[in-house]
């Protein structure tokens, strides 16, 4: 029996599901007016957990589209993990304390490292690192900036101080339908030796096979999004997909 989850990823911005390519904020495409309805719909084919990114959010560094994510755990009782705008002490209760299954902090895990230490301290495997890279090294501020930090680095550090879950986004493959990075995800998942979540470039049913492949090493989970809301594949036959 595996593990390997699936979660369809909800990217809210202006209070709608939209989708960008390669984390551009100029090239937006709009797939929903409800994220609750989307969730809805996933959950319905099957889905156990739900990703969600506040895109406004990660601009605005504060919550905006708070009270969907909110309203999704509530509605539908299923398992939601957060990321995008999360920066303080209060965001991450905010959420853990309304239900909310695991918190994604990112770009603070280069601004301010301490208090994702602390969160991770406090909060434990309810915290998960949302690692960001491109071309090997982390991006940050909803992807508007590239530090000099490897990602692998990033990883291990994270690691040492508490982190189970991370969540790894090549850039260069999001929203592009051309496959995911395996040997980035693969890296991450043996340095850190936690469990990792692929993110970006999933476009086709055997890409979530192939990465299900590594499961023993680490990689527990896929984040799907654009190929699902182009029809690619559904939630069904992704579960169908990694339980058969």
């Amino acid at each position: 029996m595996t593990n390997f989850s699936i979660y369809p990823a909800i990217d809210m911005r202006g209070g709608k599901c939209v989708r960008l390519l390669q984390g551009d904020y100029d090239k937006e495409t709009v797939y929903g007016d409800s994220p609750v309805d989307m969730a809805a719909q996933f959950a319905g084919e099957g889905a156990k957990w739900i990703h969600m990114v506040d895109l406004d959010g990660a601009k605005a560094a504060k919550r905006v589209n708070n009270e969907f994510v909110l309203e999704v755990k509530k509605k539908l009782g299923v398992n939601v993990q957060i990321g995008g705008g999360i920066r303080s002490e209060e965001d991450v209760a905010y959420y853990l304390e309304n239900g909310i299954d695991r918190v994604i902090l990112g770009s603070a895990a280069i601004s301010n490292p301490e208090f994702v230490k602390k969160m991770l301290r406090q909060y434990g495997e309810k915290i998960a690192i949302g690692i960001d890279a491109r071309d090997g090294y982390v991006a940050t501020e909803g992807w508007l900036e590239t530090s000099t930090v490897k990602a692998t680095e990033l990883g291990k550090e994270l690691a040492e101080a508490g982190a189970e879950t991370f969540i790894f986004t090549d850039i260069s493959t999001d929203g592009m339908l051309s496959g995911p990075n395996i040997e980035g995800i693969v890296s991450m998942a043996k340095a850190t030796g936690k469990s990792v979540i692929a993110s970006g470039g999933v476009s086709k049913l055997e890409d979530l096979k192939a990465l299900q492949a590594y499961e023993k090493d680490g990689v527990v989970g896929a984040i799907v999004g654009k190929a699902l809301y182009t029809n690619q594949f559904t939630v069904s036959q992704a579960l169908e997909e990694v339980t058969s």
